[in-house]
């Protein structure tokens, strides 16, 4: 039987676990604080760290934020800031980014056969059904996005970075900082608003809610998104470290 030591990086924090094959943690999710600054080579000593104090695995899936091609990363929105989301940009973190090979990395680091991935799309690969066009947003720090169409899974699409309101991003729009802000019934409607404006976009058959803010959605406002809408735990950032092997060509 194979392990797979899978980690959920975030803007505010880095968590892992180690599950079997059918999918299933054979221990506790361990977390520790995203270490800001972050440039690659402490990205790379936090996960390998976190990874000796976790059970013995067989490989490793990564799922980080930004966008990722083949495992490289183009860019990066929290890693590159001096401080974590929302402060100043490092010229020389953002340099030291755009173009890391994040898999090679990793899979020298650990040892083993390593996969990275954007985190939305790690964590679709926890709930899609495999058929049809499925869409999923995750909700935490900022948004995640992560497309599938029959158990396949698309180009990476940076659904954050895009312009929606006032000049916000969409990351900025419907993220942790303006959840608090505004609480919880406020954000609740920005976050269906947003889904309305999408749904001309995709066309999807389903879309799933993840991350760890879709469980603050009120559920009036979910009652109104429709049948099509479905929120899932976050525990599939972890979870489908397994199934993305197999919906991920590497």
């Amino acid at each position: 039987m194979a392990f797979t030591l899978t980690i959920d990086c975030g803007g505010g924090g880095i968590k892992g676990s180690v599950l079997d094959e059918a999918g299933t943690m054979r221990a506790q999710p361990l977390r520790v604080p995203t270490p800001y600054p972050l440039p690659p080579e402490l990205f790379v000593k936090t996960l390998t760290q976190l990874g000796e104090r976790l059970p013995a695995h067989d490989r490793v899936t990564v799922g980080m934020p930004g966008m990722l091609r083949h495992g490289v990363v183009v860019a990066t929105p929290h890693y590159i800031t001096r401080s974590g989301p929302r402060t100043r940009i490092d010229p020389e973190l953002q340099d030291a980014w755009f173009g890391f090979d994040a898999r090679t990395a990793l899979e020298d680091a650990f040892g083993r056969p390593t996969l990275v991935l954007n985190d939305a799309e790690v964590h679709g690969a926890g709930v899609v059904a495999g058929t049809g066009c499925e869409l999923v947003l995750t909700l935490g720090t900022g948004l995640g996005c992560a497309l599938f169409d029959g158990g396949a899974l698309a180009p990476h699409l940076e659904m954050s970075q895009a312009p929606v309101r006032w000049g916000m991003s969409y990351d900025t729009y419907i993220g942790e900082h303006e959840r608090r802000r505004l609480g919880d019934a406020l954000w609740s409607r920005r976050v269906r608003n947003v889904v309305e404006g999408l749904r001309p976009v995709f066309l999807w058959d389903r879309l799933y809610l993840g991350g760890g803010n879709s469980r603050l959605i009120t559920a009036a406002q979910l009652a109104r998104m429709g049948d099509d809408v479905v929120v899932v735990p976050n525990t599939a950032g972890i979870v489908g470290g397994v199934r993305a092997w197999t919906l991920n060509a590497r």
